[in-house]
């Protein structure tokens, strides 16, 4: 008899079927096709070991709360699979992310670093998610321990709770399987890349249903074109589960990683636009500007097969983030300039920002996972509580004397700054949460999913240091999710959703007397769109019209500037298409493109109405594709991302009065890679080919540029 996870049942599908596809799809075994049809038994395909390869195509979802096949879930969901990011040789999670139509990536600033990126329109920094948990860290996330990357867009707090109004990125791990792993790979580049991965994975010699796995990273890179940035991270992430196959299954799950990282805050702008200077121009301390980081993340996973209709599954995670970081931003003061005055007259202001804090999370979710019938009515229902505390302490200093230096020709000096304790406080955030989604099929074509969600966030914030001041607030909002499936054909269907989310002020750990008296920012989205599954399923096609508007932005008091009022109105209309899978047996393509139309429709700060929302292009598009040739088991690859222009911020820039805006690019990638023997292959990544200078990462006070032609080459071993 197959074991228990992968059983096939006629008539309604047990939960224990649906909970081991879940589970499965977890833990690497993702169904290489769906289908069901009128009268017929539901039929789990064969299931591929997560040590091999994959496709592009991601047809079953790992997210536990989601729990159908994408097909089916009334939703734009992008699944960014390991292959494809071994294809690409991608470095960085958000490198991997510029495949996601709708997404552009943001540069750090004084409150948080790593991560930050904008999704459809609204800043995603505090929506990542590690296999359904809030990933809360400022810090460069790392794919050596990442089975897949799924972005699920659009608001979505009746699955996630605070947050989520463009939509969260969710990071599924590597978890321990039973059949044997040994992989590994060497990278070397020419901006200085030296990277190791490895991946070994073990049943245990006597307890049967048992595994263990360890992944592993070092990486040293720095920035093709910018030569003083340097970027360095250790990882290692062991796995152990227990009972796999059978009715009880127990996983512990570890992330350790650091980094120790010379930052780059790239140039400044000047009069609405990037300095124009050289690309590598580098106006901080090399010798002294810093940024580490060290993350742990702990996680216990319980599931139980109560029957074949109802499963409990309670997952339990510690996670500690330390950060401490010393950077500078290039500012350039307008006094006694004029946009004629020549580069080489122009000072850079140094602003020193330095922080160090440390960020705690502590939650547990337990779900009910139960499937059952109510009259001719089938029900898919996960429902659940959430129990949780967060905290915050970051302390920041001010530094003076601190040297200037010329925008065109930046001398390197010495750190000679002075520090004092600017600020010192402390954020306490608890969150309790009801939940449930339920997912009706009235017949073979018609599908119903409705959710509901309430939250109680609660937080507290001292500042320690004078002005010395104390704030609460709590929040209980609900949210909701409703959505309509209509399957003309077992392959293709077309979705109605409707969603909301909220934005509470205290939604990143951190209260002012600014902010403290506020409700949530409500969000709320229309989406209608249609998947395929083509080519007798090997490709997947995908296309939603939208809209997503917060009614309620936060903006300044016209009356006073010191503090905000719910006043201002935000919001995206557009449309995405995308192509994921196989066009022919050797060819495979992954691509998308998004059209996003913002708009601030109203606001306290006249000169932002009618302008696009901050770090949100028009246009985004990714094409990427590779062909197995027939000769030696070699493949190609290549494609381009197209990003139009976009605003650093949605108001004028202080001093110049100017609206930053960063100009829109093409870049071009390419890869080859051929197997030297078996279990052994050579590969190598071009990305930018055509050197364009190109600015990568917008904040409102300065802007990177991205990295010039860069090549690496990887040898990567399977036994």
């Amino acid at each position: 008899m197959p074991p228990k996870s992968i059983r096939r049942f006629s008539t309604v599908p047990s939960l224990r079927g649906a909970a081991g596809t879940l589970l499965g799809s977890a833990l690497g075994f993702v169904p290489s096709a769906y289908a069901q049809t009128a009268a017929q038994p539901v039929q789990l395909p064969p299931v591929a070991v997560q040590g091999a390869e994959g496709g592009y195509q991601t047809q079953v979802p790992a997210l536990g709360k989601l729990t159908q096949p994408l097909l089916d879930t009334p939703q734009s969901v992008n699944v960014l699979p390991k292959k494809l990011l071994q294809d690409q040789g991608d470095v960085a999670v958000r490198d991997a992310l510029r495949n996601v139509p709708g997404i552009s990536l943001g540069a750090g600033e004084a409150g948080a670093q790593g991560d930050n990126l904008t999704l459809r329109g609204f800043s995603a920094r505090n929506d990542f998610y590690l296999d359904g948990m809030r990933d809360f860290g400022s810090y460069t996330r790392d794919p050596f321990d990442l089975e897949s990357i799924e972005v699920l867009k659009g608001p979505a707090s009746v699955l996630f709770g605070r947050g989520s109004t463009g939509g969260v990125i969710n990071q599924v791990t590597k978890h321990a399987v039973l059949p044997p792993i040994t992989s590994g790979t060497l990278t070397f580049g020419t901006d200085g890349t030296k990277r190791f991965t490895s991946d070994i994975g073990r049943p245990i010699d006597g307890l049967e249903g048992s595994a263990v796995r360890l992944n592993l990273m070092g990486n040293l890179n720095g920035t093709a074109g910018r030569d003083d940035a340097e970027y360095r991270r250790f990882g290692v992430a062991p796995s152990v589960v227990f009972g796999l196959g059978t009715d009880t299954r127990l996983t512990f799950d570890y992330l350790h990683q650091q980094e120790d990282d010379t930052p780059d805050y790239g140039l400044p702008w000047l009069y609405g636009a990037p300095a124009n200077v050289s690309r590598g121009n580098f106006y901080g301390f090399k010798d002294s500007d810093y940024l580490r980081t060290n993350v742990d993340i702990g996680t216990i996973k319980l599931e139980h097969d109560i029957n074949d209709s109802l499963t409990v599954r309670t997952q339990f995670r510690y996670g500690n983030y330390a950060r401490s970081i010393r950077v500078t931003e290039p500012q350039i003061v307008y006094t006694g300039i004029t946009p004629s005055t020549p580069l080489s007259q122009i000072g850079v202001t140094r602003n020193m920002i330095a922080v160090s804090s440390t960020e705690t999370f502590l939650q547990d979710q337990t779900d009910v996972l139960a499937r059952f019938k109510t009259g001719i009515f089938e029900h898919d229902l996960v429902s659940g509580v959430e129990l949780g505390t967060e905290s915050s302490s970051p302390d920041r200093t001010r530094w003076t004397g601190v040297p200037g230096t010329n925008l065109l020709n930046p001398v390197a000096v010495p750190f000679t700054g002075i520090g004092s304790l600017q600020s010192q406080s402390r954020t306490t955030g608890q969150t309790a949460a009801l939940y449930g989604v339920d997912t009706i099929k009235i017949t073979d074509q018609w599908q119903l999913i409705g959710g509901v969600r309430w939250d109680d966030f609660r937080v507290g914030f001292d500042q320690y240091v004078a002005p010395v001041s104390h704030f609460s607030r709590e929040d209980s909002l609900v949210s909701w999710r409703g959505g309509i499936v209509y399957k003309p054909v077992p392959m293709g269907s077309f979705y109605f959703a409707y969603g909301t989310s909220f934005n509470p002020s205290a939604e990143s750990l951190s209260l002012a007397s600014s902010t403290a008296d506020l409700a949530p920012e409500k969000n709320e989205t229309y989406e209608v769109g249609t998947k395929w599954d083509v080519l007798n399923g090997g490709l997947s096609l995908t296309g939603a019209l939208f809209q997503i508007e917060k009614t309620n932005a936060r903006v300044p008091d016209p009356n006073n500037s010191l503090f905000n009022i719910l006043g201002g109105n935000q919001r995206v209309r557009g449309f995405e298409v995308g192509a994921a899978g196989h066009l022919t047996e050797r060819w495979e393509v992954y691509s998308g493109y998004a059209f996003l139309d913002s708009e601030t429709v109203s606001s306290t700060t006249a000169s932002s109405v009618g302008r696009a929302l901050q770090n949100t292009p028009k246009h985004s598009l990714n094409v990427w594709t590779a062909y197995e040739l027939p000769w030696y088991g070699a493949t190609i690859g290549g494609g381009a991302q197209y990003l139009s222009s976009r605003l650093a911020s949605s108001s004028p820039a202080s001093g110049s009065n100017a609206f930053n805006l960063a100009p829109g690019y093409v870049t071009f990638q390419a890869m080859a890679k051929v197997p030297i023997r078996p279990g052994l292959t050579a590969q190598v990544n071009a990305t930018n080919l055509a050197d364009v200078k190109y600015y990568d990462l917008l904040h409102p006070a300065h802007v990177v540029p991205g990295s010039g032609r860069t090549v690496l080459f990887s040898l990567s071993f399977s036994l």
